[in-house]
């Protein structure tokens, strides 16, 4: 899927699919296929958490280096 907030047709037709598959996977069940979605999300948004932990930590340690000529390859020339 692409980043558009505007989805074009085969978003919406790969949408679908992925949608028809879930309830398949959950046998048909809906409210399963619900449920599974917000366990799945639930655990994602705790590896986020622990993710954004570890990058602030390691940023706090001078581990990362954020400046923009990191980000960029040096091609920023912000002042």
């Amino acid at each position: 899927m692409s980043s558009d907030p505007q989805p074009n047709a085969q978003d919406a037709d790969e949408l679908e699919t992925t949608i028809d598959q879930a309830i398949a996977a959950c046998g048909g069940d809906l409210r399963a296929a619900i449920r599974a979605l917000i366990v799945v999300n639930n655990y994602l948004e705790s590896e986020v958490g622990e993710l954004m932990k570890a990058v602030s930590h390691a940023c706090v340690r001078g581990r990362f280096d954020l400046s923009f000529s990191a980000i960029d390859g040096g091609t920023d020339r912000r002042v």
